[in-house]
């Protein structure tokens, strides 16, 4: 469990870039340097996380720490990766921010923007050889990055993964499951895998918590409130990230102000882990009385729903994949997720860091850098945010 916390909460400070980054960020650490879990596990874990509702990338994570040392793990995984940024955003949000404006502090946040187009685009490639080694695979790829890219709606999203597992159930089935993977098999911690049922202790406590959170929205200025509000904002929202914001503005941010809000949605952009922190800066912002009791309710209430929904199906899921129909769905779910990341990757990540020549220049000789030589994140991190915070100074000098 401390190994886990440590080895997240090492990339929870570091994490820049969105849930495509991070997914980035975990296939390297706990796939590539850690072998903590294997490229299909990894692949399996991701498509479960792009079909239920939930922060995405802290869904992997979640798993990924379950996987390697049961519920303690899970936690310990969704602690080391959110606590930077939850300490950061509730300190922003009771501190002035009048420093923010500063050209170095851009400078930092630039480089690592640029980081970021590196980690993703090395995952792209890496996740593109292992799940779109078929010419069906990469077809699929093709289109679901080029809808995502021209049409870029949630349902669309949605509908190109129910397609792409309808796809690959009929189509991609494989003929034969590995000796590993027939029933009766036991998984890592113990249990046995193939069971179809849900787990109904967590699946119950997510269904009564929804229930009760639609009559404690009524109950007016109080934590229950607070707590509801952010809890349907987290039940309701697949994907994450940038797709809570309309929920969480249209409850939470009609006690705010305009600018508040927005500033929270800007500096949740701008510090390393997952976007759903955003719920620190505006629990705090909203619970006056204690704002960091406000920030803690808030952050655990808009993660929690993601969590019990993955907990109710993560032995279910391990055992739906010794199914030939549902490994081959998951192929296909498989090649879809390739195609959102190069969407993703495209837009936002390189059009929201690429500003000018030299940043193009300091991206291909990172990728050049790390698929050649494989250098440790930190040090990505640290020669990208001299190298962010240089242009800076040198932008400023001219």
């Amino acid at each position: 469990m401390g190994e886990v916390f440590k080895q997240f909460l090492l990339l929870g400070l570091m994490s820049f870039g969105g849930p495509a980054a991070h997914i980035g960020y975990f296939k390297r650490r706990f796939v590539d340097e850690l072998s903590w879990l294997d490229a299909e596990r990894f692949g399996a874990i991701v498509a479960m996380s792009q079909v239920i509702p939930g922060p995405g990338s802290s869904q992997v994570g979640f798993a990924i720490g379950h996987h390697r040392a049961g519920l303690q793990g899970a936690i310990a995984a969704f602690l080391g990766f959110t606590l930077p940024s939850f300490l950061l955003l509730y300190l922003l949000a009771v501190a002035s921010v009048s420093w923010l404006d500063t050209s170095w502090f851009q400078g930092l946040i630039h480089g690592l923007k640029l980081m970021a187009v590196v980690v993703v685009t090395d995952a792209v490639l890496s996740m593109f050889k292992q799940f779109c080694r078929r010419g069906a695979t990469r077809l699929l790829m093709l289109l679901c990055a080029s809808l995502t890219l021209f049409v870029g709606t949630l349902a669309s999203q949605l509908g190109m993964l129910l397609l792409a597992g309808v796809f690959g159930s009929l189509l991609l089935a494989p003929t034969a499951l590995q000796d590993g993977e027939k029933g009766g098999q036991k998984g890592v911690q113990g249990y046995v895998v193939d069971t179809l049922r849900p787990q109904m202790l967590p699946l119950a406590l997510f269904i009564s918590l929804f229930g009760l959170s639609l009559f404690w929205l009524g109950t007016g200025h109080s934590l229950a409130q607070l707590f509801a509000q952010f809890y349907q904002a987290g039940s309701l929202v697949f994907g994450g990230g940038h797709v809570v914001l309309p929920l969480l503005e249209a409850s939470v941010g009609q006690q705010l102000t305009n600018e508040r809000f927005l500033t929270g949605y800007a500096l949740a952009q701008a510090v390393p882990g997952p976007m759903f922190t955003l719920a620190a800066f505006l629990g705090a912002e909203s619970w006056f009385e204690s704002p960091l009791l406000g920030a803690l309710v808030a952050t655990l209430a808009i993660f929690f729903p993601g969590f019990l929904l993955q907990l109710s199906l993560l032995r279910s899921w391990h055992g739906l994949m010794g199914r030939a129909r549902f490994r081959g769905a998951i192929m296909g779910l498989n090649a879809a997720v390739v195609g959102l990341l190069l969407a993703a990757l495209i837009s936002p990540v390189i059009t929201s860091a690429i500003l000018a020549w030299p940043d193009a220049l300091l991206v291909l000789a990172g990728l050049a850098w790390q698929l050649r030589y494989r250098p440790s994140i930190l040090m990505l991190l640290l020669c990208f945010a001299l190298a962010g915070m240089l242009l800076a100074a040198l932008g400023t000098l001219v």
